[in-house]
Order: structure tokens, then C-alpha cells, then sequence
């Protein structure tokens, strides 16, 4: 890193913190050029100063932008006063409204938030002429054990419960941050306002009717007062399964590379495996040769029938079938 230090009088333990991530988990290289997306709530407005703070360490160059969803009366109100915050600060501000009535959901209205944030990395990153542009979302901790309640809920495989990775490729040259997955949503409170950071709270925050909200609101403040520190420790095991899922595919794949042949797949190694391996393995086999995923039930049919079956054939998504004969399985058009 450059020699060339600011050390500013607001230096706090939540900058040091977030110093420390950075360096140690190599999110963001010096450098660089970030488009943060700030909302105006305590979490994306705490990313914002904390990381307009950093930047004279690592030279980068910082953007903000903010998705109007146009979901309240004040949502106009609120982007033009968050636009004049960064304008005083000197960070280029831009933003998009949305058609209410397009994004009438919380999935619909996420995926219209990366999308439009994608469209602006693109052209920011033809506009700067770099090679990679990077994407900043002010996650929490608290968001991700809300998430893996809700995934849970909702009968997820272990992907869906391990924790939401803090960088991963989005697209090709843009990379997708979350730096304050160390933070909890009271640690953004605390920061802003120990701060004096002001916060434009979307009042549909408040609508139990939206299922994120119900769970933050309701049901992890319910588990607190029944376990306090519960949502700490859905945390750690969130990172926990995040973990395990790694390992999983990476004997996975050492499992298929044992099974496979340029034959195909091998009946009988296959089948001196539990069931649930034979499912994991066949989902590889597949993963190779169909976009569309089979579901577990499906899988665990499939499985079953090449168990107990010498020869035979399934017909799977995509025009195909997996055949199968003593002592190989392969696919071919249906």
C-alpha cells in the first residue's frame, strides 16, 4: 500500500475494522474504481462514509448510486437529498427510478436493483477505461441471518443456507463487494449516528406485509429475547455451512472424476456409494450436459432406478435421456 497516510480526526474502531477486513480478505485493490449503492438507510449510508473515509488510502475513486423503486410519496424527495449529500462530499451521484408496478416484489425489485447497477458499472468502466470495476452493497450480518432464516423457511439446500459471500464475480470485469458483513445492523446505528450521519429510512421498511421485514421486525427480535445472541451464532453457522458447501464440491468432484470414464460413468462404483452421494454425483454428471437442474425428488428416482436396475432409460429436461447398461450410464438425445 502507499506510504502517502491520512490519518483523519473521525478515525474510529469501525474504520479500523473495516481497514483490516479489506487488507486481509484482499476485497478491494488500491486503486480501484467503486460504485456504491446507497439507499439513504443506516447500513448503505455507513458503507458510504466509511469507505469515502478509506479512500485517500487506497487512491480510489468512489460513485454512488440509488435505485428510486418510487414505492412512497418521499422517494423523489429522498434521492434528491442524498444526491445533494454526495454532491458535497465531491462523490458522483447517480441514480434510476423504476416502474413501481414492474418491481411489485422484494425479488423483483432486487433484480432490478443489480441490473440497473450493472448497466452503470459497464459504462463506467468503458468511461474510466479499467479493468475491472467493482460494485459495493452494504449487507450486514444482521441481512445475512435474515437471509438464512428465510431460506431455511423456504426448504433450501445447503447452498442457500451458507453465508452471502463478501466478493464474487458478478459479471465479467465487475465484482460485487459486501465490506460490512463484520458490522451488524446496531453497528451501523452506532456509526452514523456517533457520526451525525443523517439517514433517509424508506417507510415501507416498516410493512410486515414484505417477508424480510416481518423477520427482521418479528421474528429474529422474538429468538433474541428467547436466546439472546441467537442471530451471532445463525451467523456463524451460516459461515459454517459456507464452509462445508466448499468442501462438499470439492469431494464432489474428486468423486466424479473416481466414477467417470470416457464410457461414461461407472455403474458399480456409483453404486457402492449411500444414496445421497449417488444423487450429489448424478447432479455433477448432469450440471455437464443440461442448463436446467433436476429436482432432489427427481434425482433421488434416478438414482434409485440405476441402483436397482441393470439397463434402462430416463428421460430428463432438454431433449435428453440418461441410459444406462451393467456396468455404464451416459446420456444421449431423447
Amino acid at each position: 500500500m502507499s506510504n502517502k497516510k491520512s490519518i483523519k480526526k473521525n478515525w474510529t474502531s469501525w474504520h479500523h475494522l473495516l481497514h483490516k477486513e479489506i487488507l486481509s480478505n484482499e476485497l478491494i485493490p488500491e486503486r480501484a474504481n467503486l460504485l456504491i449503492a446507497v439507499s439513504g438507510g443506516q447500513d448503505s449510508m455507513a458503507l458510504l462514509n466509511l469507505i469515502n473515509d478509506l479512500k485517500i488510502q487506497y487512491n480510489w475513486s468512489i460513485s454512488v448510486w440509488h435505485g428510486d423503486h418510487q414505492w412512497h410519496d418521499k422517494s423523489l424527495i429522498y434521492a434528491l437529498e442524498l444526491k445533494s449529500y454526495c454532491e458535497k462530499k465531491n462523490i458522483s451521484f447517480y441514480s434510476d427510478r423504476a416502474n413501481k408496478d414492474n418491481i411489485s416484489s422484494e425479488e423483483k425489485a432486487r433484480d432490478w436493483r443489480y441490473k440497473k447497477l450493472s448497466e452503470r458499472a459497464k459504462n463506467l468502466l468503458i468511461e474510466k477505461q479499467q479493468n475491472n470495476f467493482y460494485l459495493l452493497t452494504g449487507h450486514t450480518n444482521t441481512d445475512n441471518a435474515e437471509t438464512f432464516i428465510l431460506n431455511l423457511a423456504r426448504g433450501s439446500n445447503y447452498s442457500g443456507l451458507s453465508n452471502i459471500a463478501s466478493k464474487r464475480l458478478l459479471e465479467n470485469q465487475i465484482f460485487l463487494i459486501r465490506p460490512i458483513l463484520i458490522f451488524s445492523r446496531e453497528d451501523t446505528k452506532q456509526f452514523c449516528n456517533s457520526m451525525n450521519i443523517p439517514v433517509w429510512e424508506d417507510p415501507t421498511n416498516s410493512d410486515l406485509k414484505i417477508k424480510r421485514n416481518l423477520v427482521r421486525q418479528k421474528i429474529i427480535p422474538t429468538l433474541e429475547s428467547i436466546y439472546p445472541g441467537c442471530s451471532e451464532r445463525i451467523n456463524n453457522f451460516s459461515q459454517k455451512m459456507s464452509s462445508y458447501n466448499h468442501e462438499r464440491n470439492d469431494l464432489t468432484e474428486l468423486a466424479y472424476l473416481y466414477c467417470k470414464d470416457k464410457k461414461g460413468i461407472k455403474r458399480d462404483l456409483l453404486n457402492k456409494m449411500c444414496l445421497e452421494a449417488r444423487c450429489t454425483i448424478l447432479n455433477r454428471f448432469l450440471r455437464e450436459i443440461c442448463t436446467k437442474q433436476m429436482i432432489s425428488k427427481n434425482l433421488s428416482y434416478l438414482a434409485k432406478s440405476i441402483f436397482n436396475k441393470n439397463t434402462g432409460q430416463i428421460d430428463i429436461p432438454e431433449g435428453l435421456r440418461i441410459t444406462w447398461d451393467k456396468n455404464f450410464i451416459n446420456f444421449d438425445n431423447s
